[in-house]
C-alpha cells in the first residue's frame, strides 16, 4: 500500500469521478483508475462501485475513507512539524467563500497574506455556507467567510466581520413602490428573490417567514446578491439584499426596510477548533483575525 494510492482513492472519493480525481491531482486519469485498482486488489475488497454515472463509496470503502484520510494526515503533519521546528511557514491553506463576501475585502487580505507568507500555497473556492461549514469540520478547509443566521455548529469558532439588516428592494413604480417599510406577513405571496437554501441569508428569511406560520414564495434563486439586484431593476420581483448592496444601488432602486426582528445578514470568518491545523493555516487564521477584527457595514461592490 502506497501513499499515492491511498491519495488517489481521497480524491476520487470526494470528487465523485476519476476524470475530475485526475484534474485535481494534475495526473492522467488512466494513472489514477490503474492505481486505485491495485489498491483493491492489495486489499481484497472493492473500495469504489463504478457501476452508475458517477462512482459511489462500496460499505468498505466507506469504511476506510476515514483511515485513508488519517493516514495522509498524518503524513502532512510529520513535514508540517519538521518546518515548523525549522521556523519555516510553508504548505497549503485551503480558504472558503460565499459569494457574497464582497464588503470582507478577501482579495486585498489574501494579497498581503501572500505578500508576507509566500512560500504558503493558497487555494480559494466558492460555495454556500451550509457546505463550507461542513468542510471545515471534515478539514478539507482551513477558514471560510460564511453567512450565518444561528450559532455556528460545534467545533466551529468564528469572527463576526459583517452585521447589518436585510431590505427589500423593487424597480421604482413596482411592487411596494409605495411602501417606505413592510412587515413579513405583507411579503407573503409576493414573488422574491433571495439567494438558495443553505445560505445565510436565505435560512435567516425563511426563519423570518416561518416564525409567522407562512412560506415564502420564491420566485427567483441566485447565487450572487448583484444578480437579485439587477432582476429586481427588471421588475420581476422584490429582491432580498443585504443593506450594503442596497444601498450600493439606491439611485437606481426602491428601498423598503423589513421591520421585525431576526432578519439580519451576517458574515464571519470561520475555523475549525477540533483536530489538528497545520502552520499555514494557523498562520493564516491568526492574520485574517488580526486583519478582520472590526464589524463592518462597508459599501458592497459590483461584480
Amino acid at each position: 500500500m502506497e501513499l499515492h494510492q491511498l491519495a488517489y482513492f481521497v480524491a476520487v472519493a470526494e470528487e465523485g469521478t476519476f476524470t475530475r480525481a485526475a484534474e485535481r491531482l494534475h495526473v492522467a486519469q488512466p494513472g489514477v483508475s490503474a492505481q486505485v485498482r491495485r489498491l483493491e486488489r492489495e486489499l481484497g475488497q472493492e473500495l469504489l462501485d463504478r457501476s452508475g454515472r458517477t462512482v459511489r463509496l462500496t460499505d468498505v470503502g466507506a469504511a476506510a475513507l476515514p483511515h485513508a484520510r488519517a493516514a495522509l494526515a498524518a503524513v502532512r503533519g510529520v513535514r508540517e512539524a519538521v518546518d515548523e521546528l525549522a521556523g519555516l511557514v510553508r504548505g497549503q491553506v485551503a480558504i472558503g467563500a460565499v459569494t457574497s463576501a464582497g464588503p470582507v475585502g478577501l482579495p486585498d487580505l489574501l494579497a498581503r497574506f501572500h505578500e508576507r507568507y509566500p512560500a504558503v500555497e493558497i487555494t480559494l473556492s466558492e460555495a454556500n455556507s451550509d457546505t463550507m461549514l461542513a468542510a471545515l469540520r471534515e478539514g478539507r478547509l482551513d477558514v471560510a467567510v460564511v453567512g450565518l443566521s444561528t450559532d455556528p455548529p460545534p467545533g466551529i469558532a468564528t469572527q463576526v466581520l459583517v452585521d447589518e439588516p436585510f431590505l427589500a428592494v423593487t424597480a421604482p413604480g413596482g411592487l411596494l413602490s409605495d411602501r417606505s417599510a413592510v412587515a413579513i406577513p405583507d411579503l407573503g405571496g409576493l414573488p422574491l428573490m433571495a439567494l438558495p437554501k443553505g445560505t445565510g441569508l436565505r435560512t435567516a428569511l425563511d426563519a423570518a417567514f416561518a416564525r409567522e406560520g407562512l412560506t415564502p414564495r420564491i420566485a427567483f434563486e441566485a447565487a450572487d446578491p448583484n444578480v437579485l439586484v439587477q432582476l429586481a431593476l427588471r421588475g420581476l420581483g422584490v429582491a432580498v439584499v443585504p443593506e450594503s448592496l442596497a444601498r450600493y444601488h439606491q439611485a437606481e432602486l426602491r428601498i423598503v426596510e423589513i421591520t421585525g426582528p431576526g432578519l439580519r445578514g451576517v458574515l464571519a470568518l470561520a475555523w475549525r477548533t477540533e483536530g489538528p491545523l497545520s502552520p499555514a493555516a494557523r498562520a493564516l487564521i491568526a492574520f485574517a483575525r488580526r486583519t478582520l477584527d472590526t464589524p463592518s457595514t462597508t459599501a458592497f461592490p459590483e461584480s
